[in-house]
């Protein structure tokens, strides 16, 4: 009898730290939802950059907030809470947009980790 009570401990303390990892893994998980850039382009350079105030009335019609609107060196920058809102605004603005403009999600490294930076910055070292 007290050979199974070693196992049954062990498999009881197995559950528990299973368990424990499974909240704190859903806990980091959910702290990751960080903000979000979309940067809106002209395709050719004739093409102005669209005005701020008619991106944040569209993106206001639809119910999409957004932190901040600001124009940067031929582009539309706008930034969001999270992806999911970002990811809203594209499909929004993909509609609403003339053709001649690029919507794309804006790549922020200065919020990746850095072991995942180096990974995607490093090419073919091995072979």
């Amino acid at each position: 009898m007290e050979l199974h009570r070693p196992f049954v401990r062990g498999l009881i303390m197995g559950l528990f730290a299973v368990a424990l990892f499974g909240m704190l893994f859903y806990g980091w998980v959910t702290l990751q939802n960080r903000e979000s850039t979309l940067a809106i382009r002209p395709i050719a350079q004739n093409v102005s950059v669209p005005d701020g105030f008619s991106i944040w009335h569209h993106l206001d019609a639809n119910g999409i907030h957004f932190k901040s609107i600001t124009p940067l060196n031929d582009t539309l920058l706008i930034k969001f809470e999270s992806s999911s809102q970002s990811a809203a605004a594209k499909a929004v603005l993909d509609r609403t947009l003339p053709q001649g403009y690029i919507i794309a999600l804006q790549d922020d490294d200065s919020q990746a980790s850095a072991w995942l930076v180096r990974l995607r910055d490093t090419t073919h070292r091995f072979g």
